[in-house]
């Protein structure tokens, strides 16, 4: 009598499938938590103007976006085809702006405040009168960390 027997018609167990749903709902919540979503629905058509000396901004959270430019087809017979200030998603005018970015900074926490960057988005076609307009609002304003959005040159 042998101590070892062989018996070949044994068959592996199957594959238990009961931790599927646990591994499922992992990467479900590490993309829910990692992936943002557009805060802002652009109304403006935006080309930015081409640079050559850009920088990339370090907390792109204390960054709040005015845009400025021609408004998208479909708002073009409300409210015509000269440039159009945007706050968040709606249209504005030069004397909103003040209060925007003093809303903006009472919404940040006070130690955030003083470094908050107002990152002005203005398509390449627009006129510098409303620009000027803006900077003038946000020096009223005390919000003098503006940034000029633009994009690289292309090499040629």
């Amino acid at each position: 009598m042998s101590k070892f027997r062989k018996d070949g018609g044994k068959e592996l167990p199957p594959i238990s499938t009961a931790s599927l749903p646990d591994i499922v709902f992992m990467l479900l919540f590490f993309f829910m938590v990692s992936t943002t979503m557009r805060e802002v629905t652009l109304k403006v058509k935006m080309r930015l103007p081409e640079a050559t000396e850009l920088s990339k901004l370090e907390k792109k959270s204390l960054v709040s976006y005015i845009y400025i430019g021609e408004p998208q087809p479909q708002y073009q017979k409300t409210f015509g085809k000269a440039s159009r200030i945007q706050l968040n998603d709606q249209f504005a005018e030069v004397d909103e702006v003040q209060d925007y970015v003093i809303a903006e900074r009472e919404a940040r926490v006070e130690a955030e405040r003083n470094a908050i960057i107002t990152s002005l988005k203005i398509d390449e076609n627009t006129k510098m009168g409303i620009v000027n307009d803006v900077k003038q609002e946000l020096r009223k304003s005390a919000a003098l960390n503006i940034n000029y959005s633009s994009r690289k040159k292309r090499e040629l």
